[in-house]
């Protein structure tokens, strides 16, 4: 199979089309036939040298993939050979073929291509696990994401938004504004413009929000905080900055009551993965087959063109998703 090498690492320029053998499958695996491939900042990261796989999963990078299951491992159903879905991979998504556990495949919503499912698994896996299992954001709360136009940004404001949820969000430009209001946000403050916690503190009447999802830690993590209402939660999923807090003041957090926590997917359990899997099927998956959640694809690069993706990623002037179009399906 046709797959991308990354070398030992390095900037976008070190992947290069390569050949090799086709995954193994390990007990409870699927191999899927890749169609389509989404490209995530851990990809990026892994990339550069700066968060390698969990032992036991594929070098490769890609998390997310969608195409046909061509085989199955001994335990799991034959008849699954031929059925069409998105899984969300623990790596090897950059490659014509990719195994996954059947347990983090799910199917293609009814009214998607394979492209735009392609594009679901790795941000609502992450985003409804932290945003509502994690950070229990209920009806009627209030709720900040930052980076609204990312694809974790507009699944975010979108899942809150339907479960009932006033959301605000921050984004880097007029035009990435103007794209989350007209998703769903109540409020967008242009970071570069605005003092956003400022203006969250004028908005919200000195209460505060009841929950921040937050992949930029730095800096933001203290004015977070200071964001956050009685009984709020932060929730950090990655560190854009530095993942070192300067002048971290934890009295906030106690005067507050509220909480700090995150997470990561990637080294999850495969019954914890499965689990978020479920929950996604029941309540998510039908939101998009009623229309009521949409997925935005920026541009699909095909799989040798792996590089500028990266350095599409990098420049962050994408607005939703970036795709590899790894190989043609029927």
């Amino acid at each position: 199979m046709r797959y991308i090498d990354h070398g030992q690492g390095g900037p976008p320029s070190v992947m290069t089309l390569a050949e090799g053998p086709r995954p193994t499958l390990k007990p409870g695996e699927v191999l899927i036939e890749v169609w389509y491939a989404g490209v995530n900042r851990p990809d990026v990261m892994q990339r550069a040298g700066s968060y390698p796989p969990p032992p036991g999963a594929s070098p490769v990078l890609g998390l997310e993939v969608a195409g046909r299951i061509v085989e199955t491992a001994p335990e799991v159903a034959a008849q699954r050979v031929g059925e069409l879905v998105c899984a969300l991979a623990p790596g090897g998504g950059y490659a014509e073929y990719c195994a996954a556990p059947a347990a983090h495949c799910l199917p293609i919503p009814h009214g998607l291509s394979v492209e735009q499912a392609a594009s679901l698994p790795e941000n609502f896996f992450t985003v409804y696990d932290n945003v509502f299992t994690r950070g229990r954001l209920k009806a009627g709360e209030t709720f900040l994401v930052h980076g609204g136009a990312s694809g974790i940004g507009l699944a975010a404001i979108q899942l809150a938004k339907v479960f009932g949820a006033t959301v605000y969000t921050t984004v880097g430009s007029a035009q990435k504004a103007e794209y989350c209001k007209r998703i769903g946000a109540d409020v967008v403050f242009n970071y570069r413009e605005q003092d956003w916690a400022a203006e969250i503190w004028r908005l919200t009447g000195k209460r505060g929000v009841d929950e921040i999802l937050d992949m930029v830690g730095g800096d933001y993590v203290m004015r977070n905080i200071r964001s956050l209402a009685l009984e709020g939660r932060l929730v950090q999923i990655a560190f854009l900055k530095e993942s070192k807090v300067p002048d971290f003041d934890a009295l906030p957090l106690m005067l507050k009551r509220a909480v700090l926590t995150g997470s990561t997917l990637r080294p999850r359990t495969i019954e914890q993965k499965a689990a978020i899997a479920r929950a996604l099927r029941e309540n998510v998956w039908p939101l998009f087959e009623s229309g009521r959640l949409k997925t935005f694809i920026h541009r699909t690069f095909p799989l040798a063109h792996a590089r500028a993706a990266h350095e599409l990623m990098e420049s962050m002037a994408h607005i939703g998703k970036i795709m590899l179009e790894v190989q043609a399906g029927e």
